[in-house]
């Protein structure tokens, strides 16, 4: 397996754990009975629940261009040093970007999103170029 597509698994093994981390703070919050409803009525999450919600749904944005990158970059078989840097960068910016989120880290949660931003930038970029 390519650094690449290990990046991708393990950023997708992530965003699953954050999926589960998100549906046990938010049932603490909204209770079971609300949780295995159909929810027609909306509620607002708050707290640690809320942002592990909105850290969640961040990196299902960022996962899919980041699947699109390394996707690119496989198949038009431009895997290199460079390209393997940025995912591995994505990854770790990812797996900081859950607590500096939780944590309500700023400036850094945005710097550190950021940081996996461009690194998806990058092997998009890599793809073209290289």
């Amino acid at each position: 397996m390519t650094p690449e597509l290990l990046a991708l698994t393990l950023a997708t093994l992530l965003q699953m754990a954050q999926m589960a981390l998100y549906s046990v703070l938010a049932q603490r919050q909204v209770g079971p009975r609300y949780a295995a409803s159909p929810r027609d009525e909306g509620r607002e999450l708050t707290g640690l629940a809320g942002r592990a919600q909105r850290a969640m749904n961040n990196h299902f944005e960022g996962l899919l261009l980041f699947a699109i990158a390394v996707t690119v970059v496989t198949y038009a078989d431009k895997a290199n040093s460079l390209t393997a840097l940025c995912a591995l960068l994505y990854l770790a910016a990812r797996i900081v970007y859950l607590p500096a989120y939780l944590l309500g880290w700023t400036p850094w949660r945005s710097l550190v999103w950021f940081a996996g931003f461009l690194a998806t930038a990058a092997l998009l970029i890599a793809a073209l170029v290289l």
